[in-house]
């Protein structure tokens, strides 16, 4: 650079220092617009955001946990709370480590847990918690290098009040897909009833102290067939855009297929999408998740306060629309209004019911898919009055005068020559609930088109 004669640079030259400046500044600029944008993009748009931002906010004292911009959070696994686990009343189980096995829909590179304590009667103190991959079946053991202390609003342990439910932050971890993650929690004392799922169809495990960030599984020497606590795995996901959440009674929790294979019938509609998206057809990229609680009905609840066991009606809210992104519903409820009712069920209380979750999905802009009541003829229960009331339901769901589309498990599982029972095959063998082939047929025949699409416009 040349300089004048009064020490001054040159007009050319300082024309390029403010050119120069000109440009850094707008590089800037774009830079950060960029890393707001960046930012924004972690919320869902399902309400979700601000529990986003925090987590994303506290990523320097998690350290490689931080999550990761990009995706869209969906479910990947849940299970209703159900009630109070019977023998935990007085200790719950202060001082053991609980670690349940969960199984995946799709998978993610973040994740965030829910833990319960709906029917908790005291506050439940959590002060360790992870989530991890596991190693394999039939085992407690963890992948050793997934391992992740969870957090709470930036702290490693959490309160959560009775009647209560809390979301952990979002910790980086990568979520398979089809596949087994481990939920761990470490409570001090007592706080119970424990808040479960009874019907797990999976082996969970349970360790005496701390261990809830041991990989090699060898602390945890007892086992369990229900899931506590946890009720909830979300994870960031770019292979999902929405999460389809099925509302259903034990014929949906699956309470006769085999434990530890993943085949209640959710399963096998899930395994059906993904691997029909992986084949390249243009169908919905959702993940599924399970919210069977065996004895279910649409109208009334169990005994207790909270209830336990509440109706679809009443947990529609928590267990439905308060998933993240949910697009679609199915809903197999029914037939247990129609057990459970002395002398003969009112068929248009039942099907009013529905209706009214439907009306309630139509307002979050949510499909909702039903299905017809497949036949129980043989079960002690079964009563030609009892048939009458299932025949009707199910003509008014044929008619679509209920749900948007309609599965019909009915006709695909029954008898062709007694339609008021099983097809031998499908029977797990009490006539009411199917077997393993029975859920897988419940599956196949779920035809994945009606998926597509969301509610109807309102007027």
């Amino acid at each position: 650079m040349t300089r004048g004669r009064d020490g001054g640079a040159d007009a050319p030259d300082a024309k390029q220092r403010a050119l120069l400046a000109a440009v850094v500044a707008a590089i800037v600029a774009v830079a950060a617009a960029i890393y707001v944008g960046a930012g924004v993009g972690v919320g869902s748009g399902d309400g979700t955001r601000e529990r986003d931002a925090l987590a994303g906010g506290r990523g320097a004292q998690n350290g490689p946990a931080a999550p990761v911009a990009g995706g869209t959070w969906v479910a990947s696994w849940a299970a209703s709370p159900v009630g109070g686990e019977p023998g935990t009343e007085t200790g719950g189980l202060a001082g053991r480590s609980v670690r349940n096995v969960v199984h995946t829909s799709v998978g993610g590179t973040s994740a965030r847990v829910t833990l319960s304590n709906l029917y908790g009667q005291a506050p439940l103190t959590i002060t360790h918690a992870s989530v991890a991959v596991s190693a394999g079946a039939g085992t407690a053991a963890a992948v050793v290098d997934s391992v992740r202390p969870l957090a709470f609003a930036g702290s490693a342990g959490v309160v959560v009040p009775p009647g209560g439910e809390v979301v952990s932050d979002a910790v980086r971890v990568a979520v398979p897909r089809d596949g087994d993650v481990l939920i761990t929690t470490y409570s001090p004392s007592a706080s119970g009833p424990v808040t479960y799922h009874p019907h797990a169809r999976q082996i969970s495990y349970v360790a005496d102290g701390e261990h809830t960030r041991d990989a090699t599984g060898m602390p945890y020497s007892g086992e369990s067939v229900v899931w506590r606590y946890a009720t909830a795995l979300d994870v960031l996901s770019a292979e999902a855009e929405g999460t389809v959440v099925v509302l259903g009674d034990s014929l949906t929790d699956g309470i006769t297929s085999t434990t530890g294979t993943n085949r209640r019938w959710p399963d096998v509609l899930s395994d059906r999408l993904r691997a029909a998206i992986g084949d390249g057809r243009d169908v919905p990229r959702y993940s599924v998740v399970n919210a069977g609680i065996s004895g279910n009905q649409v109208l009334a609840d169990g005994l207790g306060r909270p209830a336990e066991n509440p109706s679809g009606v009443n947990r529609f809210e928590r267990d439905v629309l308060g998933r993240p992104n949910v697009r679609v519903v199915v809903v197999v409820l029914g037939i247990n209004d129609i057990l459970r009712t002395p002398g003969v069920a009112d068929p248009g209380r039942i099907v009013d019911g529905l209706r009214s979750l439907v009306e309630r999905a139509h307002g979050q802009g949510v499909k909702v898919v039903g299905a017809t009541l497949m036949p129980f003829g043989g079960h002690r229960g079964w009563s030609e009055g009892r048939e009458g009331v299932r025949e009707v339901v199910n003509a008014e769901v044929r008619a679509g005068r209920v749900f948007d589309a309609v599965v019909d498990f009915d006709r695909a599982v029954r008898d062709g020559y007694d339609p008021r029972r099983f097809r031998v095959e499908y029977d797990s063998g009490d006539h009411l609930h199917p077997s393993d082939r029975g859920y897988a047929r419940m599956g196949e025949v779920f035809d994945l088109d009606v998926l597509r699409g969301g509610a109807p416009a309102r007027l």
